[in-house]
């Protein structure tokens, strides 16, 4: 890295420094820290690791170039980083060592304009911040927002030709996109909150080139005024729905909101075809709440993306349909997008292209999606498990309650619901009898109970992927069960405490 940072020497222009510094900060961007980190966390321990690392390193170098280094990363690194590079840069200049023409200047920026240019159907936003070093050095920062995979940031780049830029968004409005001009406290929450977006990911779909951009996006963020109050100025067409509140607020919508949409849908004549009006009816609603709760409460706005990631990577991740709900789905979402569309004012040549994705998803659908039946377990134990639908929760609720039937202390257990408490703690008393050959004492059975009640919500999320490699350990259920227990108990009542301990199982010398 400080080889490579030699070039910086050779360089004039603060924003070239400020771009190479990027892209060497971003060669570890997104590289895993262990095999037991995620997101965000994942992310803090190899920025630890390595970009701290790097600092203190170059610190001890005392040269030119290991100053130029540390005179970008104090503009580009995380705050922690930024701060010990300061501080280190500021010795090697007492020191005497040669600081570039262009330290001065770097991360010296004001944004003189901010749009959002967003696509016709709303998938995704380009949000462009144009600034200058004191009215010099123009360039255009533009991120891509990608509303379909949660909100997150996936793209970024620099551009010097701002002009033709912007002449080129508002072409592109005349053909069915939107382009606004927003102030930059405005641009700063949208592009903060995609951020933070994309840092909290597991394995984010960013593209290839992000990473190089990622310090840079992140620096340029926080030259953005905070926000105090937000305009929107249209630049040609009027939306009918600025797609810049789909990534600052997520509107909240009651169940009784949500019923009455789909109750007007299923009373339209799109919806008059639709046979199974009762599977029709459980249909809608999930459309519905896949528009409310994923689509940053959007349920009217349909598109082809949507569409796809709806019917073939939401449905068969997180919601549990009967065999009719499974026949119907494709049937109701074509009526639910024209209807949507029609409602929504959209252009008749963007429904068709939407109804043509429904069709041609409707050809993989029956495979993709996995049929509770197709899990070895009766339709009966399933909805037991399942009573919320959240079909992800299936394999950590059946490692939580894996004795669902048979009898214990005259009790049938087939009549028990493993979602009340007081049934719980019978059905988990019944199951360690089962295993262990012997009754739990009430303290040790309230840890199961706790435990149980925590892989049920799934909170945290460490907590199933902790079993799941104890598991793949060749360990048996109740010995992870107690590996479980004892480091939550060890952790403390902090749930970041917990989190991070969770995270760290099995021990290295198990692993």
């Amino acid at each position: 890295m400080l080889r490579a940072a030699r070039e910086l020497l050779a360089v004039r222009s603060p924003l070239d420094a400020e771009l190479m510094v990027s892209e060497l900060l971003g060669t570890w961007w997104g590289q895993q820290a262990g095999r037991r980190a995620r997101g965000a966390r994942r992310r803090a321990d190899i920025e630890e690791l390595v970009g701290e690392g790097l600092v203190r390193y170059a610190a001890q170098q005392g040269s030119p170039a290991a100053l130029a280094l540390l005179s970008g990363i104090a503009c580009l690194g995380t705050p922690r980083q930024a701060v010990q590079a300061e501080q280190a840069a500021l010795e090697l200049m007492d020191r005497g060592v040669a600081r570039p023409s262009w330290a001065e200047h770097v991360g010296a920026v004001a944004a003189t304009e901010c749009y959002v240019n967003s696509d016709a159907y709303g998938d995704r936003d380009e949000v462009v911040c144009a600034f200058t070093y004191a009215g010099q050095e123009q360039h255009a920062l533009v991120v891509v927002v990608d509303y379909n995979s949660g909100g997150l940031a996936r793209d970024g780049w620099v551009t010097s030709q701002v002009g033709k830029l912007l002449d080129y968004c508002r072409e592109g409005s005349q053909a069915g996109a939107t382009f606004l001009q927003i102030d930059p406290p405005l641009a700063r929450k949208i592009l903060a909150t995609a951020l933070a977006a994309t840092e909290e990911a597991t394995d984010p779909p960013v593209s290839a080139s992000f990473p190089s951009y990622h310090a840079f996006i992140r620096a340029r963020v926080r030259t953005l005024p905070p926000v105090l109050a937000t305009g929107v100025q249209s630049l040609g067409t009027t939306p009918t729905a600025p797609a810049v509140s789909a990534a600052t607020r997520r509107p909240g919508w009651r169940k009784d909101r949500r019923a009455m949409l789909a109750a007007q849908f299923l009373a339209s004549d799109d919806a008059e075809d639709l046979s199974d009006r009762e599977a029709a009816s459980r249909c809608a609603d999930h459309i519905v709440n896949y528009g409310c709760e994923r689509d940053f409460g959007r349920p009217l706005r349909v598109s082809p993306a949507k569409a796809e990631r709806f019917l073939l990577d939401w449905l068969p991740r997180k919601v549990m349909l009967s065999r009719a709900e499974q026949e119907a789905m494709p049937h109701v979402l074509l009526a639910w997008v024209r209807w949507a569309g029609a409602r929504s004012g959209m252009d008749e040549r963007a429904i068709a292209a939407t109804l043509d994705a429904v069709i041609d998803s409707m050809r993989t659908f029956p495979t993709i999606y996995r049929d509770p039946a197709s899990f070895g377990l009766e339709w009966e134990t399933v909805s037991r498990l399942l009573p919320d639908g959240d079909l992800e929760a299936l394999a950590r609720r059946v490692f939580a309650f894996p004795l669902l039937r048979g009898r214990y202390q005259g009790v049938n257990l087939a009549t028990l619901d493993p979602a009340r408490p007081a049934d719980r703690r019978i059905l988990l008393a019944a199951d360690h009898d089962d295993t262990t050959h012997g009754r739990a004492d009430p303290g040790h059975l309230d840890e199961h109970v706790a435990i149980a009640d925590r892989l049920w919500r799934g909170d945290p999320p460490e907590l199933w992927e902790a079993a799941q490699r104890l598991l793949d350990l060749g360990e048996d259920r109740h010995a992870v069960l107690h590996e479980l227990i004892s480091a939550i108990g060890a952790a403390g009542p902090g749930e970041a405490d917990i989190a991070a301990a969770l995270a760290d199982l099995p021990p290295d010398e198990a692993g």
